[in-house]
């Protein structure tokens, strides 16, 4: 795993070219979801529900509501956002603010890939609450039947960021052990010790996985962040037992920050267009709608 450089830092504030017809309509096709944040917390684009939905906890988004919860704990702040406007959370609470998985997160119960994008704006070790703070996961029906997410950690100082993918338990932590008393080799995920976010600028984030539920220890796991390949976990069973109907992407876990420009895609990215999709003009919108 590669340390962000200099470069990486000062990509964050490089102009974006324009974006050739052939790349654009490669990531539109594979695109499954965006939520800009601009004027609705509903996504601008989805393959299904594009509503978003509050539930009073995890363990009931099938009695979910639509919309946000108070701006107590969410809000949408106009113009705050990398482009356009931008989600906030501003306080923990056990609501789940979330959209629903089928469609959107393109689940296959044979060799899954996919890739997700989205914006971030926050100084961990000021802003976050105690305990994990997860932006954003993929859930099914249990957390035990597998999961992947991006998350701070509770207890480092500095506050680590971590890219993760939980299969079903018994192929990754059999013994049931604590995640903080594993070792890096008995985790499946990407590690970034030192990660370079600010409360003065967005950062991206972009994470791609391939060969879930293939059946074999092939799987892999890649993060970037501001266009750059930081690691890869690879070389685990990545078996996931999801009923697919309860899937979910959830958002804001007991995170307190700005989040922007969400996307899903229903393929891995290449390292190339990881690079292209931190570029873009206009954010994800260049990839579905016609230019001003």
């Amino acid at each position: 795993m590669r340390p962000l450089t200099l470069v990486t830092t000062l990509a964050l504030l490089t102009a974006p070219a324009a974006l050739p017809a052939t790349e654009r309509a490669s990531l539109a096709t594979a695109l499954a979801f965006h939520a800009s944040f601009d004027t609705t917390a509903d996504a601008d684009f989805a393959r299904g529900e594009r509503r978003v939905f509050t539930a009073v906890d995890s363990g009931k988004r099938s009695t979910a509501t639509p919309g946000l919860p108070s701006e107590e704990f969410a809000r949408l702040v106009p113009a705050a956002g990398r482009h356009g406007g931008a989600l906030e959370f501003r306080g923990q609470t056990k609501q789940q603010v979330f959209y629903r998985g089928p469609e959107n997160l393109g689940y296959r119960a044979g060799p899954w890939a996919g890739s997700v994008s989205l914006w971030l704006k926050l100084d961990p070790d000021l802003d976050l609450n105690p305990g994990y703070c997860d932006p954003f996961q993929f859930v099914g029906q249990k957390w035990s039947e597998g999961a992947l997410f991006v998350e701070f950690t509770k207890d480092h100082q500095p506050r680590h960021f971590r890219y993760g993918i939980f299969p079903v338990t018994k192929f990754w932590n059999p013994a049931n052990k604590k995640l903080e008393e594993m070792t890096d080799a008995e985790r499946p995920m990407v590690f970034v010790r030192r990660p370079v976010f600010s409360r003065d600028r967005w950062t991206h984030v972009l994470i791609t996985f391939a060969n879930l539920n293939s059946g074999q220890p092939d799987a892999r796991g890649t993060l970037y962040l501001a266009g750059e390949r930081v690691g890869t976990a690879d070389g685990w069973n990545h078996t996931f037992n999801w009923d697919s109907a309860q899937s979910a992407l959830t958002l804001g876990l007991n995170y307190t920050g700005f989040i922007d420009d969400l996307a899903v895609f229903n393929r891995e990215l290449t390292a190339t267009e990881a690079r292209t999709v931190f570029s873009l003009p206009r954010g994800i919108a260049n990839l579905h709608s016609p230019s001003p």
